[in-house]
């Protein structure tokens, strides 16, 4: 009776696919180099698995609207997802993020940054503040701007906005530590500023 317990107990740990859905908008490059490249040589060092592909939802208007990471673990056990939420977390996953598991079947919430959306306005400024100014600018200011409050994870240039989305442990600190350089600069007229996770 015994070895069966015993046999039982090893049989029990299974291996499993799920997918990550971060409520992050970053390129599929910058999905790559902050999510899937890390979590990928995290979990191959320590044979707990590996990142087997990824994704990046657009919106209607071509905007990145989320991304996903696809996860294959050898063990699936509550402890291990606890682990991976607790290591996705600690490489910036936003709120609203979640684990998908059992084809989508259950959910495990997570995420503890937030997220700040600053989209400058690419068309109704006036001539000389294009010619004069450069997105290049905004997005250094920023990162020295924020220092450890935040950092820009990515950006997307539509056809009427340039966006750098922001992350950090407080929306309301990140607004606060860039006001004055958006009030400031020309080409941050009519920005909008909007929390996104």
């Amino acid at each position: 009776m015994l070895g069966k317990r015993l046999s039982f107990a090893k049989a029990s740990t299974r291996s499993g696919h799920l997918t990550a859905q971060l409520n992050a908008r970053v390129q599929p490059i910058h999905r790559g180099e902050i999510y899937e490249d890390p979590l990928d040589a995290f979990l191959r060092e320590r044979g707990l698995g590996e990142v087997d592909g990824g994704g990046t939802m657009l919106t209607e208007h071509g905007e990145i609207d989320y991304c996903d990471v696809e996860i294959h673990l050898t063990d699936v056990s509550e402890d291990k997802l606890a682990w991976l939420v607790n290591t996705l977390e600690n490489m910036g996953a936003p709120k609203g993020s979640k684990l998908l598991l059992d084809d989508g079947k259950r959910e495990i919430p997570m995420g503890r940054n937030e997220g700040l959306a600053v989209y400058l306005n690419g068309t109704d400024l006036p001539d000389e503040v294009y010619a004069n100014c450069d997105s290049n600018v905004v997005y250094s200011t920023f990162a020295v701007l924020l220092g450890d409050a935040g950092v820009i994870q990515s950006w997307w240039q539509g056809p009427t906005e340039t966006a750098l989305y922001l992350y950090g442990p407080s929306f309301e600190q990140m607004r606060a530590l860039i006001a004055d350089f958006v009030a400031s600069y020309p080409l941050c007229q009519k920005a909008r500023l909007v929390q996104i996770a």
